[in-house]
């Protein structure tokens, strides 16, 4: 009798386990890699991410995990913002539309028919972070809420952003809405080289004037603290939701270069922003790497002269000081005339013997061809 019940106690142990073991793998979606398993799981499975990227040139300073997929909340909004100043005119005065009335989530409270400029629906977005600004903007601007989408998806393919799917505007959870840490960070740098983006993520505070609805004057202040927080911030965009954690996008701008930083379910996303600002800062400087300085010489046949100097343009790219430059040239011999700026060649610049990115070279001066009197002249 003992022994039967020690055998069904191993047996109800081995149930319970069994329904546990279960539960376990149905949360976590299974045993494939969180990239193969869609937003969700990979949320579900402790996924997390940052990257630090310079804004000029799409550098990567840091990151961790940048290529998965992870639900972005509000940090969508960056790509509402910029398709918006794209496809708009802001001074335009717009009427709310009804659909976006009462949107779930943070909002400025519009009040069907009322009369904004899509200036004001864009503040309402990036400061307060409106759900209900962002439906606005989306339904003047393509239609519909799927439609906008449409246009942040074709966005995102333009900008090299391909592990990134949008399916609103404001970033309310859904399982086919997601981004990436490398993808967020380079619609940021896009977007920021847009002079009224910059403009409104670097606002502490705006005001919507009375528009006649009964909400009287809208007084925004930009909840993204790191404005007040850190020396040189100037945007971008703060994001939470319970499925996607705490997501941060931050830029600041010292001695000349702009770092975007970027971190998806950050439990003290602040600290870690500032962190990897810091680190970019101290260990990266935006260096003249193209220049007069790389000036070099091609053969020319047939001119007054026997050779002309050719440069590439000036460019600028971050660089750590234990990085090594180097340059290779490939200039072609060209036959006379040869007129100024005419391209010449190109030049390879690489760090640490990875090749980084290739130049046109373009001819400093000009060389006219021989005429009868110089051959002559060489004959004598």
């Amino acid at each position: 009798m003992t022994a039967a019940r020690r055998f069904l106690g191993r047996a109800a142990a081995f149930a319970i386990a069994s329904v546990f073991f279960a539960a376990v793998v149905l949360s976590f979606g299974g045993l494939e890699a969180p990239e193969k398993r869609g937003v969700a799981a990979a949320y579900a499975a402790g996924g997390s991410s940052y990257i630090a990227m310079e804004q000029t040139t799409n550098r990567t300073l840091y990151q961790s995990n940048a290529s998965a997929r992870l639900p972005m909340a509000s940090t969508t909004k960056i790509m509402t913002a910029i398709v918006a100043i794209e496809k708009n005119d802001i001074s335009k005065k717009v009427k709310i539309p009804r659909a976006a009335v009462g949107i779930e989530g943070s909002s400025i409270y519009l009040k069907e028919n009322e009369e904004l400029t899509m200036k004001d629906l864009l503040y309402g977005l990036m400061l307060m972070s409106g759900n209900d600004s962002a439906a606005a903007i989306a339904i003047l601007t393509a239609g519909s809420i799927e439609g906008f989408a449409e246009m942040m998806n074709k966005k995102a393919e333009e900008l090299g952003a391909r592990n990134s799917h949008f399916v609103n505007p404001h970033g309310l959870h859904d399982a086919k809405h997601y981004t990436t840490a490398y993808d967020l960070a380079l619609i940021t740098c896009y977007a920021l080289s847009n002079p009224v983006f910059q403009a409104v993520v670097s606002s502490e505070r705006y005001i919507i004037s009375d528009t006649g609805s009964g909400a009287g004057a809208r007084y925004l202040y930009n909840k993204n603290k790191m404005l007040r927080m850190y020396d040189g911030a100037d945007g971008v965009k703060t994001g939470y939701t319970k499925l996607s954690g705490r997501c941060l996008v931050s830029s600041a701008k010292r001695n000349g270069m702009r770092v975007v930083v970027v971190v998806l379910n950050h439990s003290d996303m602040w600290n870690d922003s500032i962190s990897l600002l810091n680190r970019s800062f101290e260990n990266y400087k935006l260096t003249r790497v193209l220049g007069e300085e790389q000036a070099a010489t091609a053969a020319v046949d047939d001119g007054t002269k026997n050779s002309v100097r050719a440069v590439p343009p000036e460019r600028y790219y971050p660089i750590r000081a234990d990085e090594r430059l180097s340059y290779e040239y490939s200039l072609k011999k060209v036959k006379a005339p040869v007129k100024k700026g005419s391209e010449i060649g190109k030049i390879a610049f690489s760090i640490d013997n990875r090749l980084i990115f290739e130049e046109k070279m373009y001819t400093l001066e000009g060389v006219k061809e021989k005429s009868i009197l110089d051959h002559f002249k060489e004959l004598f």
